[in-house]
């Protein structure tokens, strides 16, 4: 099952803002974003479901210290980024 990626555009101004501050970990959100589409329940990706003021969104690993924060629609097969940043900027 292949999930499909959608990138909304206050997720695009925000990914842009953080992929300017972090060049060097390009490569390692792109892949986070392959994984994302291919399997979003994979091990690696450390996903798990927010709550308070984020109930109903997930969050998954770039790395130890950045985040993505995603809706996840599994009877469409969606994942809808929300944003990106560091722990404390996503939370």
């Amino acid at each position: 099952m292949v999930f499909r990626i959608v990138f909304t555009e206050t997720y695009n101004r925000s990914a842009l803002r953080w992929l300017r501050r972090h060049p060097d970990l390009k490569s390692q959100y792109l892949k986070t974003l392959m994984l994302l589409e291919a399997n979003p329940f994979h091990p690696s990706l450390r996903i798990h479901a927010l709550n308070g003021k984020l109930q109903g969104l997930y969050s998954v690993s770039i790395n130890l210290s950045y985040r993505i924060t995603l809706e996840l629609l599994i009877q469409e097969q969606d994942v809808i980024l929300i944003n990106v940043g560091s722990h404390d900027q996503v939370y």
